[in-house]
């Protein structure tokens, strides 16, 4: 393998800033090409009209003179800015490099301060500001390096809890990128509200299942217990209720989105369930969904008879559940990802390589990588560095197809 070559002794950097327009680029550098130059760096940004370009040259044998009096020839002919400022060597950025992405509903000048400062005293510094999204929440992404990426998650957790801001922090590199399969919870993740729920209003117990459901949730119950505990109240329940309440099932918003904009960069969707096949199974038809798993209600002659069939989904069967599939689909966990909000989703949230709490319970937003507070599921393709404007222009495009 061979070694980078050395960075030059001195540098120049040129900065152009003016009014956006077309043709800018390509008149700096063909100005530039006039002289003996080496292109080391380019970066650029337009915010709201406003170009800011930056070159960073490496001056070789030229006359630096006269290549300040072309760049300032070129300033007054194309009515912009052009500073040009000198240097020494080609800085490289540290090591320790990271993501952060922060989404806010809405995103306030205060978090945004709180945040940055967390991430200068922790000795990082940031490269590059991106903007995923501007609604329904904003989104916007942090490139920094300097840092341990680890120490970084956690000093900027507490942070973002303060604030009200959803903050991930991911390593760089290829492995952020390679992220493949993604497995979600159903109950109040894909879909709102909790379905055994939906079932026992039919049957009239309501409050009893829904007082089991949120002490299970918080994990003050055995889910495996709890759950047999519940559907026993559903003896006698008619079969027609399960359809109709398959029928009155919302979609998260967002979800949609989320499975459509995965599946289209082939991706691998997994549904996993603490509820019941009699819904799931239907909502992975109907998303395209790849992969599904979840407890199966017992009928008989038309009824419910208040028990179930097989081996309970429970806690550990739902990271069993994203271990096979990671498997059938020869994917490391490394490069998986699991939502959910309950303490059933606990081990596949540990599991996965990127475990997010999605409008989750605290003892969840705890133990997650990163936690998402605001109502929009398709606000996960965020982490993923997948902005708003990739995913409109992605399904203008499959209008017109």
């Amino acid at each position: 393998m061979s070694l980078p070559p050395e960075p030059p002794a001195t540098t120049l950097l040129v900065t152009l800033t003016g009014r956006d327009r077309p043709g800018l680029t390509a008149q700096l550098f063909a100005a530039l090409s006039a002289h003996d130059v080496e292109v080391l760096d380019v970066e650029q940004v337009t915010v709201r009209g406003r170009l800011v370009l930056a070159v960073l040259l490496n001056p070789a044998s030229a006359d630096e003179a006269a290549l300040r009096r072309t760049l300032a020839d070129l300033a007054g002919l194309l009515d912009i800015e052009i500073e040009v400022s000198a240097g020494h060597g080609d800085r490289r950025r540290p090591p320790g490099r990271a993501h952060i992405t922060v989404l806010g509903f809405p995103l306030r000048p205060g978090a945004v301060a709180a945040l940055t400062d967390a991430v200068a005293k922790a000795g990082a510094n940031i490269d590059r500001i991106v903007r995923l999204a501007s609604y329904p929440v904003t989104s916007i992404e942090f490139e920094v390096s300097g840092a341990d990426p680890a120490r970084l998650r956690a000093d900027i957790a507490a942070v973002a809890l303060a604030e009200g801001a959803d903050v991930a922090v991911q390593p760089s590199g290829l492995l952020r990128r390679a992220k493949r399969l993604v497995v979600m919870d159903v109950d109040s993740t894909l879909v709102q509200g909790e379905v055994i729920e939906m079932l026992a209003e039919k049957a009239g117990v309501l409050d009893q299942v829904a007082s089991v459901t949120e002490r299970a949730m918080r994990g003050e119950l055995d889910f495996a217990a709890s759950l047999r505990e519940r559907v026993r109240l559903l003896a006698g329940l008619p079969a027609s209720a399960v359809a109709e309440v398959r029928a009155a099932v919302q979609l998260t918003p967002g979800a949609r989105t989320l499975v459509r904009t995965l599946k289209r960069l082939d991706y691998k969707c997994a549904i996993v369930s603490g509820g019941f096949s009699q819904i799931t199974d239907p909502l992975a038809d109907e998303l395209g969904i790849d992969y599904a798993a979840a407890n199966t209600l017992e009928i008989a002659d038309g009824v419910l008879t208040g028990g179930l069939v097989g081996p309970i989904l429970d806690r550990p069967g739902k990271a069993a559940a994203l271990a096979r599939f990671a498997a059938a689909e020869g994917i490391p966990l490394s490069q998986t990802i699991a939502v959910g909000d309950g303490a059933n989703d606990l081990d596949m949230i540990a599991a996965a390589g990127l475990g997010v709490a999605f409008n989750a319970k605290p003892i969840v937003r705890s133990a997650a990588d990163t936690a998402v507070n605001v109502p929009y599921l398709d606000a996960i393709l965020y982490l993923l560095g997948i902005s708003r404007d990739d995913i409109e222009a992605a399904d203008a495009a499959e209008k017109k197809a």
